[in-house]
């Protein structure tokens, strides 16, 4: 079977609209990917920044995977979040990336968004109390026949560096 190894970090988020982030993530792949090694899912740690607007995580991620079809080729999916003193967590930004199908060290950078808040109550309780709307089913993100329904508005940035090793793919006649 041919391979693909991805290992990289999440490096940290900027221009979000207030400091104390943190980070989800999930990789997604189609059925014909199997997970051979590495964790498909993680949480990054809380940074608050003194001096800049941005946070860095430098979160590590190392997957390998076994391949029988190129469909489904997989994607980074990234929710960020606010933590706020009083310990209320609030979505900052959904976004996604294609993991690269080309070999090599790519640097990345994912815009974010999240769902706009549709009335003025909605809009001074998330100024006041925090939350505001959110996905249900964050898989949403991923579909963008479903996103162009949605009422977003823009958020931060998020970094990611990825190294992208291909084992085998000549050898099953796959050329990327």
């Amino acid at each position: 079977m041919a391979e693909v190894h991805i290992i990289g970090q999440i490096i940290g988020g900027r221009s979000f609209p207030s400091k104390s982030i943190f980070c989800r993530w999930g990789i997604w792949a189609g059925s014909g990917w199997k997970l051979i090694e590495g964790l498909k899912e993680g949480q990054t740690q809380v940074d608050s920044p003194v001096l800049d607007d941005i946070s860095f995580w430098c979160h590590p991620i190392d997957v390998h995977f076994a391949v029988k079809s190129l469909q489904g080729w997989p994607k980074l999916h990234l929710q960020v979040y606010h933590l706020d003193e009083f310990g209320r967590i609030e979505i900052f930004g959904y976004g996604f990336i294609h993991i690269p199908s080309s070999p090599g060290v790519h640097e990345i950078s994912c815009l974010t968004w999240r769902p706009a808040a549709a009335s003025l109550l909605q809009k001074l309780r998330r100024f006041f109390l925090g939350g505001g709307p959110y996905l249900r089913n964050p898989d949403l993100v991923l579909s963008s026949a479903e996103r162009y329904r949605l009422r977003t508005e823009s958020m931060g940035e998020v970094y990611v560096e990825l190294g992208v090793i291909l084992r085998n793919f000549q050898t099953f006649g796959v050329e990327v």
